[in-house]
């Protein structure tokens, strides 16, 4: 189960890697916590960009839910 959600997770960031390049920037799955709570880390361009918490919230969480409905919620970890 843990596999097919990790799966289903990175199959979205897959998704949305392609715009974050086109950018300047990328995203890192970090860990996937109690099983509704993705961590991710925003590189390159997307870190410190003014709209990543836009791009996180409207376009990550949007097609990480897509794929795994029972994440409620994804953090920007940033280092």
């Amino acid at each position: 189960m843990v596999a097919e959600l990790e799966a289903n997770v990175l199959k979205a960031l897959d998704e949305i890697r392609p715009f974050l390049q086109n950018d300047g920037g990328d995203i890192s799955l970090i860990s996937i916590d109690n099983g509704n709570s993705v961590k991710v880390r925003l590189e390159g361009a997307c870190v410190g960009c003014s709209v990543n918490q836009m791009t996180l919230k409207s376009g990550v969480e949007m097609t990480i839910k897509k794929y795994a409905p029972q994440i409620t919620e994804v953090i920007n970890i940033e280092e």
